[in-house]
């Protein structure tokens, strides 16, 4: 292990590395069933728009986000030796099912072959990054953005995930509502809050204080340097949960294990997404919404894998003095790769995920972090019915902690400059409101390159930069 991954080089071990690997896994195992299900159901309750063919649309894209998360991380691991985890994007998936529905509705076709044409989105999209991967280009860019906004990409990544820990991670209700976090503390002050929940206030303090005890875990684990604080701040979180859901709830948290499936629906997927490229459809909706749908893609997608990677590398010391990392190149493949394998066999595109900064926090500095984290998701074809059982409030607990520390980088920037302070600023504020990585970056180089353009320091800025905000002015532009 020591010779394939450089561990002694890296400051870890095998054992701090598996764990790191397993906290990953936990903090991000919710995508497994909730890409389907965003894919596959987007507003429609119980997959009602893809009709009969629902069940075996869900199967096929459960199956495509564990095997291209797996194979996605198996490259991260060998390839650039980075302890970074892979999955179908979060916004991205969203936006695709959005995407399949406009396809479905213009083409006048089902559900099911506006999926097999947004495949063929994805496919493209793959296929480019790989080239622009391949030919450095994606590194070029990233060396593009000025170091004062990339150092604050990771605080506002950080706010990000509060965000997300605070928010839908951690939400109790019931079909068509899904109250989160948010409304217990509004329900704190105003009692129409907690009236408005109803019969799911229980469920809801439940869900704070499995919260808030996975916070308080972690946080005294790691003040004593307890290896492996995160998991085990996250375990007791799901034990204190499990307990409240029997005592209080009068729940079984265990029910869904009876009846659940074991088996890999293989034939499904094949049936309905494994190599299904329906290229025809897809150009009956017109060569230029398709070439706006494609570059919409890859920008999105672009940004929130740089963002991601750089902010992560930068928690774990793994730049230079430049702030630049080594083996971008590798790492930029591996994510193209699984956009590519993620086409193939059914789901939307794979990027990196900011879960990542859990298990880097939790020692994860090399290839055998994101191996585990693979290993996991491809077991998942089989026990995903375990995945399942993780509470999300457990789970919100280690973003939240993560996100403050990621906070605390402001302290390595400049904000004494106002070229570099108001874009850092603006992606604190933009990351968590647009829940987009990609579109932080986009205002945040737009505001550094109109500062410096107006203060008489037009020079300061690179070419690429002025290239890179002016597809963004355009894109936000179109957006409107």
């Amino acid at each position: 292990m020591d010779k394939i991954f450089k561990l002694q080089q890296n400051g870890t071990n095998v054992r701090t590395e598996i764990v790191a690997g397993l906290t990953t896994f936990m903090t991000m195992a919710y995508i497994i069933a909730l890409n389907p299900n965003l894919i596959v159901g987007f507003g429609q309750g119980a997959f009602g728009a893809f009709g009969e063919d629902a069940a075996a649309a869900w199967n096929g894209v459960f199956m495509a986000t564990c095997l291209a998360s797996a194979v996605a991380m198996f490259c991260m691991a060998f390839l650039a030796n980075k302890p970074f985890a892979l999955a179908p994007g979060m916004g991205l998936n969203s936006y695709f099912a959005v995407v399949i529905a406009q396809i479905a509705g213009a083409a006048g076709c089902s559900m099911l072959a506006g999926l097999q044409a947004g495949l063929c989105i994805i496919l493209v999209e793959g296929v480019v990054f790989l080239l622009l991967s391949i030919f450095n280009i994606r590194q070029k860019i990233v060396e593009a953005i000025p170091l004062g906004v990339r150092l604050g990409i990771g605080p506002a990544i950080g706010l990000m995930l509060m965000n997300i820990g605070f928010g839908s991670n951690a939400g109790v209700g019931a079909s068509s509502e899904n109250y989160v976090m948010r409304d217990f503390f509004g329900a704190l002050a105003a009692s129409s809050a907690k009236e408005k929940l109803g019969e799911y206030w229980p469920a809801m303090v439940l869900t704070v204080v499995t919260m808030f005890i996975g916070l308080f875990a972690i946080v005294i684990l790691a003040h004593y340097q307890v290896k492996g604080a995160v998991l085990i701040g996250m375990l007791a979180a799901s034990v204190i949960n499990w307990l409240g859901q029997f005592l209080f709830l009068h729940q079984n948290p265990f029910a869904s294990l009876a009846t659940a499936s074991w088996l890999p629906p293989f034939g499904d997927m094949a049936k309905t997404t494994l190599f299904k490229f329906d290229f025809a459809t897809l150009l009956s909706i017109g060569w230029g919404t398709v070439i706006i749908l494609i570059i919409t893609f890859c920008m999105i997608d672009m940004f929130d894998t740089i963002g991601t990677v750089i902010a992560t590398a930068n928690r774990a010391k793994m730049v230079d003095e430049n702030g630049n990392m080594p083996q971008m190149r590798e790492t930029l493949v591996s994510d193209a790769v699984g956009t590519l394998v993620g086409a193939c066999t059914g789901t939307s595109t794979v990027t990196t995920f900011v879960e990542s900064a859990s298990g880097v926090e939790a020692g994860g500095r090399t290839g055998l972090t994101a191996l585990t984290t693979g290993i996991l998701f491809l077991a998942c074809i089989f026990i995903s019915p375990i995945a399942a059982i993780i509470p999300a409030a457990a789970t919100s607990a280690a973003l939240i902690y993560v996100g403050i520390l990621m906070l605390g980088g402001l302290k390595n920037i400049d904000l004494s400059d106002m070229a570099i302070a108001v874009p850092v600023f603006i992606m604190l504020l933009a990351m968590p409101i647009s829940g987009s990585i990609g579109h932080g970056i986009g205002l945040g180089l737009i505001s550094y390159t109109v500062i410096k353009l107006f203060t008489g320091r037009a020079k300061d800025v690179s070419v690429l930069t002025y290239v890179i905000s002016a597809i963004f002015l355009v894109k936000f532009f179109l957006a409107f």
